[in-house]
């Protein structure tokens, strides 16, 4: 990248950041009340965050989304692979008030980590162990017997693109014990907003929604199948 592209990402970059951080507050105070309200109420806050999110990716970096494939807004558990911050959020905008499985750091923002929680993000302390765990199956319960789709991360954390780290073990837990679909979705996000940088690119980022796996897989073949079926944009 030479210095006049350098400094032309590193602008919309910069300009992403403030519209979209600015923006989050004003939306974020106006939920307060919301939460108070209804769930659906807060619900629709959140799904206006989201959407409030692409819009300025796509006018200050440039960056648009393809779907390949269809997202169902069913009691599902879409498996997504993690590359950036940018699916955490549009997670909210291309599917209905999915129930969201995220790092525990995320609920310690102020203000944020409240309505986040209310809306049905579940935080992840992966030193609490089994009551972590305990604590995600009462929430999942909870998203089967609404209808809500289930989202979660399996890698646990944001990863560079091309990189095929093994699975934890959470998701196939899901699946197991409340007997849904399983729903694999490569991306390709980490191309255009890469972990850890504050510089971000235009270009297209692509979900490839993989085939449902139906329940009763065994969980060692559930886990291969998903592993390979999340990475397929890596190459």
């Amino acid at each position: 990248m030479n210095i006049f592209m350098t400094i032309l990402t590193f602008i919309r970059s910069a300009l992403f950041s403030v519209f979209f951080y600015i923006g989050s507050t004003f939306i974020i105070i106006s939920g307060v009340p919301a939460a108070y309200i209804s769930t659906r109420a807060l619900r629709r806050i959140a799904r206006t965050w989201s959407q409030y999110h692409y819009l300025c990716a796509r006018i200050f970096l440039g960056i648009k989304v393809e779907i390949k494939g269809e997202f169902r807004n069913e009691t599902k558990l879409y498996v997504f692979k993690h590359e950036s911050m940018f699916e955490t959020i549009d997670t909210l905008r291309i599917l209905k008030d999915p129930i969201v499985i995220a790092k525990k750091e995320l609920l310690q923002i102020p203000v944020w980590g409240w309505m986040a929680t209310k809306h049905g993000l579940l935080g992840v302390d992966r030193e609490a162990g089994a009551k972590s765990m305990r604590e995600i199956m009462r929430q999942a319960k909870r998203a089967v017997e609404e209808g809500r789709p289930i989202v979660i991360f399996p890698e646990g954390t944001r990863i560079t693109h091309g990189e095929k780290p093994s699975l934890q073990s959470g998701f196939a837990g899901i699946y197991r014990i409340f007997n849904i679909a399983a729903i694999p979705v490569a991306l390709n996000s980490g191309l255009v907003s890469p972990k850890n940088s504050f510089m971000k690119k235009s270009g297209t980022i692509t979900y490839l929604i993989g085939d449902e796996l139906e329940p009763g897989i065994p969980k060692e073949d559930i886990r291969a199948l998903v592993h390979e079926a999340i990475n397929a944009l890596n190459d």
